[in-house]
Order: structure tokens, then sequence, then C-alpha cells
């Protein structure tokens, strides 16, 4: 009996060979394609999260601080993780600051001269961001462009019933320069403490706030124009003077703040000892 073959003409040049090298083609395109799009976002994705923990680190920090100041809690210390850069102390005694604070009346009385507050700053080299914790404030700024947000107040106030202002001074210091990065355990410890207590002041006081854009162009001006706006404007009895020229330019910044009745003026200052990171 005969035997017969069917073949088929779509089996012709059929070769194991080639279907092992298509779908080795598509794996190296799907690699390629992931590692060209998809690498470069999960980079973004984790650069922006150290940013968002960086953020509320600071702010613990700052939460520390007050309870140095504010609670006379002798010692604190905080593990934190720093990722994606560096965390720095600058002493106030020993570099220049990011800013300098003084506060006179228009009598000539100078209340506070040339405060350098030192800081604790956060700067990412992947982000371009530095975030900042100086005078009992956390404030952010874009390395690439001008400008700057205040993500935590410090504890400036104005009573109007009393016609009291109250500003508290926060100056961090450190024996010697320090920085992390990965893993670190901040300590700090409570400083000296002196108070100002000035009342019935009948001239209108100054604040001058002058940024330091020499320093890598730390220049905060704008973070603090608006708290100080904040604080003091639409407050009963009190005027707050315009400024002449526009923050984040890197010139002084002067508040004048007239009262209609005499002034009482209280000023705080606190020394933050950063003794290790």
């Amino acid at each position: 009996m005969a035997t017969f073959y069917t073949i088929r003409l779509n089996d012709r040049g059929v070769s194991e060979s080639i279907g092992f090298m298509l779908i080795f083609v598509i794996v190296i395109a799907g690699i390629g394609l992931v590692t060209l799009y998809g690498y470069p976002l999960l980079l973004q994705q984790q650069v922006g999260a150290d940013e968002k923990i960086m953020e509320k680190n600071m702010i613990v920090l700052q939460n520390d601080i007050k309870s140095l100041a504010y609670k006379t809690v002798p010692f604190k210390e905080t593990s934190l993780k720093i990722g994606g850069g560096s965390l720095t102390v600058y002493s106030s005694s020993y570099t220049p600051s990011p800013a300098n604070l003084t506060i006179y009346d228009q009598s000539g009385t100078y209340y506070v001269d040339s405060f350098n507050p030192g800081e604790l700053r956060y700067e990412s080299v992947s982000a371009q961001t530095d975030i900042s914790l100086q005078n009992g404030a956390v404030v952010m700024r874009p390395r690439i462009q001008p400008g700057s947000v205040m993500l935590s107040e410090p504890r400036w106030f104005y009573d109007p019933n009393t016609n009291t202002t109250v500003i508290n001074l926060i100056n961090i210091t450190s024996s010697s320069l320090m920085a992390k990065e990965g893993i670190g355990t901040v300590q700090m410890a409570l400083g000296e403490t002196n108070y100002t207590y000035v009342p019935n002041i009948n001239s209108p006081i100054n604040i001058v706030y002058a940024p330091n854009p020499g320093l890598n162009g730390q220049d905060y001006s704008v973070a603090w124009d608006s708290y100080i706006n904040k604080t003091f404007t639409n407050q009963p009895g009190l005027t707050l003077t315009p400024l002449s020229v526009a923050p984040g330019t890197g010139s002084p910044l002067t508040y004048t703040l007239t009262s209609i009745n005499p002034m009482t003026l209280v000023i705080k200052r606190y020394e933050v000892i950063i003794k290790n990171l």
C-alpha cells in the first residue's frame, strides 16, 4: 500500500534558529525600552521620595530645637536617613551665615546687631534643592532658579491686646564643620539663652533681613518676606511699611513696624549646640 505525505507551503523554510532570534530581539528591545524610559523615571521618583523624606526629617529636627529652646530640654537625639544628598552643619561662629538679622528703632537704639543664626542644611545634588533649618524655620530653595519657600514657620508673633512683638532667635553652633550621608544621628544640646525686654518704645522698629547670596547663592529672602508679611500685616494698631526693594535679588530687606501706641519688644535668643551627626 502506498504512503502519501502532505507538504504544506507555509511549513517550508521554518527554522528554530529564526524563532529564537525573533524572541531574542523582542527581549532585547524590551530591555532597551525599560532602560531608556523606565529607569530614568524610577530615578526621578527616588529623588522625589528622598526629598520628601528630608523635608519631614528637617521638621522633626525643628521640633527637637523647639523642645530645647521653649521647653528647656537639655539634650535631644534623633536618628534619620539622609538619602540623595548630605546634611551639613554651618555654625554661626566660624562660617558666613545664609543671612543676618538686625533689629533697631529709628531713634538709633540697636536691640540686635547682625545676628548670624547658622543652619543645618540638606544639599541634594541630584534634585538640585537645598533644605535649610535656620533661625527656627525650615526653608527650601531650588538651585537652578531664584525663589524659596518656607516649609515650617518659626515662632514670631504680635499680640494686639498688649501691643507686644515677640521675636525668637535660634543660634546654631558647633565646634567643627560636620557633614553626614546615609544613616546619621543628630545630637543637640541647649546652650546659652538670654532675653531682651524693652517696654514703651515710641519710635518705629526696623527689622533688617540681609541675605548672603555670595554663600553658594543662599538667598532665602522670598520665604522670609512672605512670613514677615503674614505675621505683621493687618494687625490692629500696627502698620508694616512696604519694601523699597524686591525680595530674591540679594539686597537687604528693611521692614518698618509702626505702632499707634508705645510698643513692647521681647527678643529671646537661644543657642543650640550640634554635638554630632
